[in-house]
């Protein structure tokens, strides 16, 4: 499925918006906005994107000769460069090089995505250069530098409003649990398997930020609102918002909605719902989150987030039963 708008004459230009980060793609090639089927309904237009990234074929790629930060093991290898971070991918069939590489700031906003000609020459494959794992790691890296974080958690907003995260590593229930709410009740599935969550209204301060930079790119706090600082000592409310990365269940939705509780999911006896301290909900939280580790100021900033998010929101152990008691648990609990 290709979407695509036409830039300039040599250029067209598309734009996505995941967990409340905006992203626009130019390229000289109308056939690189196509995307893979997760990533059509997020696709929107973007005016001042938080990441602009150019396309280009190259001929060939070779390995990167950078310092290694991160091997998954599989698909991508993540380097230290100068300016930035590269991040190469390369699959079983398509040889050993790199058959994409994304060279990005260190601020995640600047990017370009260079793909090999060398790999696609024969047509037996589509080249999708948005495909997973890349959009993941793209939005997951920027949040580093925002006030919001990836949990593993199904997100379910019901009717009247109340929006509950049901975070879980896999094989928790998450899946089983969206299950028996769309059995029972008709509600918004934001998406089962990843939801971000950030400061509710977040994005106005960052664009307030953003206008202030100046040509270099720093920030010039002379053209920052005089109670800034205070904005930031308030209690923010959160929200969350669903993602393309499902699970079994296969929901996902580009929407939002300002979350009411979290619950911690583990399979248990009598459908208990346990109310965590502070400690305990950071520490169960962040085992079950998105974030890059090969940064120490990146763990540091998510501890931080997660902080300010259970001093926000209320989280629970649920330990539970798969069946569909476990969601009248919930839905008669009042805090």
């Amino acid at each position: 499925m290709g979407v695509g708008a036409k830039f300039d004459s040599s250029s067209y230009s598309c734009g996505f918006s995941i967990g409340g980060v905006s992203v626009e793609v130019e390229s000289g090639r109308a056939a690189d906005l196509h995307w893979v089927d997760p990533l059509v309904p997020f696709l929107s237009a973007t005016k001042e994107a938080d990441i602009i990234i150019r396309i280009e074929w190259v001929s060939s790629l070779q390995n990167s000769s950078h310092r290694r930060l991160f091997d998954s093991g599989s698909v991508w290898r993540m380097y230290e460069a100068d300016s930035g971070f590269v991040f190469d991918f390369r699959a079983s069939t398509q040889g050993i090089l790199p058959y994409k590489r994304l060279l990005v700031s260190s601020t995640f906003r600047r990017a370009t995505l260079q793909m090999s000609e060398e790999c696609f020459a024969d047509g037996s494959h589509s080249p999708y250069p948005f495909e997973y794992p890349l959009d993941e790691l793209l939005i997951m890296h920027r949040l580093t530098q925002e006030k919001a974080i990836e949990l593993h958690g199904t997100g379910i907003v019901r009717q009247n409003g109340v929006a509950n995260l049901f975070v879980g590593h896999s094989g928790a229930g998450k899946s089983t649990t969206t299950r028996f709410w769309t059995d029972i009740e008709d509600v918004e599935v934001l998406s089962d398997d990843r939801i971000i969550v950030r400061r509710d209204g977040d994005k106005t301060e960052e664009q307030i930020r953003r206008s202030a930079r100046n040509d270099n790119g720093d920030e010039d706090r002379s053209a920052l609102p005089n109670d800034h600082s205070a904005q930031n000592d308030k209690k923010h409310k959160m929200r969350m918002y669903g993602t393309p990365w499902h699970g079994e269940a296969m929901f996902a939705s580009p929407n939002s909605a300002p979350l009411t509780r979290i619950f911690v999911l583990e399979h248990g006896h009598g459908n208990i719902i346990t109310r965590l301290s502070s400690s305990q909900a950071v520490a169960e939280l962040f085992a079950r989150s998105f974030v890059p580790f090969h940064r120490h100021e990146y763990v540091d900033s998510a501890l931080v987030f997660l902080e300010e998010l259970v001093g926000s929101v209320p989280v629970y152990r649920y330990s539970f039963e798969p069946d569909q008691r476990a969601v009248e648990k919930i839905r008669h609990f009042n805090d």
